[in-house]
């Protein structure tokens, strides 16, 4: 964490701990501290927001896709902002930097009539209060000059973080299997409520057999209710809007589009603003929840 994302953690804390000792734990110096506040007291100058707006666009190239509420996220977060997001709609708006798309959200699995089901035990809750309790999964497709290549992540309800995810060029139950068991050595973690809708990759034997290895417990979409999984429809909407639309796949081979999807969502978790984090992109809000944890210990 920076110093100024150090200073705003003992700002949103305080009361749970004194400021005397978060300071000490995060190196921070109490007169540094209170200076922060006097400062964010005083009237914001607005005068430098284009030059600091332009500056986060251009920071990473998927930047460019970043709306008002994010742009005033990063100002926020890295930037010491402390105006309104009207403030910053308005200079987007003046400097034509606001950005409308629409989302169609499509899932390629099919269901397995014949298999035993699971329930939907998330049932459109998709909201978490620790890492590594409720995760996501799902495939998408991405076509190539020389065939299609098969995307399964898996998603962490908590922050949104990808936590692991398999390509290949096929859409195997062993792309979910392979997918799943990275995110659980990676966490080395056990007990997990994993959802997914009911294609065949997660009604199988194979994929079951790995649930019950790592004692993880199966939530299921109903047939043909893609918002049950919305979550992870919206990452793969992200995915494609931010950066798979913006060029032509279909002329690149799936070696190439491997290392696209890779670099995306390295992106993604680690320096990409997430409105429903606060604006911290993912890996950072882990981050802080486990710091948070162990100061509390």
């Amino acid at each position: 964490m920076t110093k100024h994302q150090r200073i705003q953690f003992i700002e949103q804390t305080v009361g749970q701990w004194p400021v005397k000792k978060m300071c000490q734990v995060l190196r921070i110096s109490e007169a540094g501290y209170y200076k922060y506040l006097r400062q964010k007291a005083k009237p914001q100058n607005t005068e430098s927001l284009p030059a600091k707006i332009y500056q986060i666009i251009q920071e990473e190239p998927e930047n460019a896709n970043y709306g008002v509420q994010r742009i005033y996220l990063s100002l926020k977060n890295y930037h010491g902002y402390t105006g309104s997001i009207r403030t910053v709609y308005r200079i987007c708006k003046e400097h034509h930097l606001l950005i409308r798309r629409k989302r169609n959200p499509k899932s390629i699995t099919r269901a397995d009539k014949t298999a035993e089901k699971s329930e939907n035990l998330i049932a459109q809750n998709f909201q978490a209060d620790k890492p590594n309790e409720k995760w996501l999964t799902d495939i998408t497709e991405i076509p190539c000059q020389d065939g299609k290549v098969y995307l399964a992540p898996v998603l962490d309800c908590y922050d949104g973080m990808i936590v692991a995810f398999s390509m290949a060029d096929h859409m195997k139950a062993s792309l979910c299997v392979d997918a799943f068991e990275q995110a659980c050595r990676k966490e080395r973690c056990r007990g997990i409520l994993l959802h997914s809708d009911r294609g065949s990759q997660y009604t199988g034997r194979e994929f079951r057999a790995v649930l019950a290895k790592y004692g993880a417990v199966q939530s299921m979409s109903g047939v043909g209710r893609c918002y049950d999984n919305a979550r992870i429809e919206s990452f793969f909407a992200t995915l494609k809007k931010e950066k798979l639309y913006q060029m032509d796949t279909g002329t690149m081979t799936k070696a190439e589009v491997k290392s696209v999807v890779y670099r995306y969502i390295h992106y993604y978790n680690l320096r990409r603003i997430y409105s429903t984090n606060d604006g911290w992109p993912p890996a950072v809000y882990r981050r802080m929840y486990f710091e948070q944890f162990e100061a509390a210990c």
